[in-house]
């Protein structure tokens, strides 16, 4: 048979919208970097010196980027896991 759900909806929290806008905020960041150091080693730039100027940022911020953003988006699972389940336990 079936599970009962509550009458209405969880509301969504801000701190909810807040982890979901930066992990994804996040995570695009990190993606957009990642695809800057492939065109750049692709195109040429081999002989580029990497070490220098903007890219070592570039270089880190896939690095610490997805593991965060992956980080933000587990929490906001488990917090709405828990919501939904002391929702259900309290109807």
């Amino acid at each position: 048979m079936s599970t009962q759900t509550p009458g209405e909806d969880v509301p969504i929290r801000r701190i909810d919208r807040i982890l979901a806008f930066m992990s994804l905020g996040i995570a695009i960041l990190s993606i957009v970097c990642f695809f800057a150091i492939m065109i750049a080693t692709g195109s040429g730039m081999e002989q580029a010196d990497f070490s220098q100027g903007i890219w070592p940022m570039v270089a880190a911020i896939p690095l610490f980027g997805l593991p965060i953003a992956f980080l933000m988006i587990l929490t906001l699972l488990i917090m709405s896991f828990v919501r939904r389940s002391r929702a259900n336990r309290g109807s």
